[in-house]
């Protein structure tokens, strides 16, 4: 189903003009269940809100293009009301096509207390000589919670685009009320040498965060084991955990493929599935 999609030049739009690419997405719990209450996308950018399984609300980002052109510029607001629990997926990999313009993503997020924002997008694809800027933002309450994935690939390498953009860049800040916990940042660009030579073996890229009560178990065995594993050399695949915040962890991933990657994140992201009430890999 879509929801409330807003194209430039529409009688909604002459109303209270967004800009493009902009959306807006809040999530409340009523009588128990979580529901979709407000969402707003103004193209390129459209919303999907399937019907599933559980009590919390699915919500599912894609652009009408099918990937990023130059000059786009996509900027969801997302707030998660007390005791709702919400999933913030996409259809498919964000395609950045190739353009000197580049292509930009915010994103910003509220968690208020005893809420779960689960973000789980597809990977990020750029194509050769192609930019990105991602930028994502998000403030949780004291007792609000989040998993976070984030995924990066080396590109179209079937059509031997291998790590041949112009420039990644994506920083990723949490704040727990006033408290800055997390300032993550990843810089690649054909200006420092050959990303190719320099990321190795390894095609695709993750990081991951847990934080919150809801989490605080899983946080800390997948840190356990992450850690506790044996370190094999050249290995197929690299994992890294640490601790964040009170109760939180994260971990960081790199990978030969992308099928790799996302076994090993279905793999120790199990408790996701507890927690929205299905399996958000299903069928992907």
């Amino acid at each position: 189903m879509l929801v409330s999609s807003v194209a430039p030049g529409s009688a909604a739009a002459a109303q209270s003009p967004p800009a493009a690419g902009s959306g807006i997405l809040e999530f409340t719990c009523v009588r128990g269940r979580t529901v979709l209450t407000r969402a707003l996308a103004v193209s390129p950018l459209k919303v999907l809100n399937p019907r599933h399984a559980g009590g919390s609300a699915w919500a599912y980002l894609a652009t009408y293009g099918g990937g990023l052109v130059g000059g786009d510029a996509i900027d969801v607001q997302i707030s998660v009301g007390r005791g709702a629990a919400a999933l913030l997926a996409t259809q498919a990999s964000t395609k950045v096509y190739r353009s000197p313009a580049g292509a930009t993503h915010t994103l910003r997020a509220d968690v208020a207390d005893g809420g779960l924002l689960v973000l789980l997008p597809d990977p990020v694809t750029c194509f050769a000589g192609s930019s990105y800027r991602q930028h994502q933002r998000i403030r949780l309450d004291p007792g609000a919670n989040v998993v976070l994935v984030d995924r990066l690939t080396a590109g179209r390498t079937e059509s031997g685009e291998r790590w041949l953009f112009d420039e990644y860049v994506a920083r990723t800040l949490v704040w727990r009320g006033e408290r800055l916990l997390l300032h993550e940042a990843l810089r690649l660009t054909r200006d420092d040498g050959d990303l190719a030579r320099r990321l190795d073996r390894f095609n695709a890229l993750a990081f991951v965060v847990l934080l919150g009560p809801q989490l605080a178990g899983a946080a800390a065995r997948l840190a356990r084991i992450v850690s506790s594993a044996p370190l094999e050399r050249h290995a197929d695949c690299l994992l890294s955990a640490a601790p964040l915040g009170e109760g939180g962890a994260i971990v960081r991933v790199a990978s030969r493929s992308v099928e790799q990657l996302n076994a090993v994140l279905r793999q120790h992201l199990s408790v996701v599935t507890s927690l929205v009430g299905d399996d958000p890999w299903r069928g992907k």
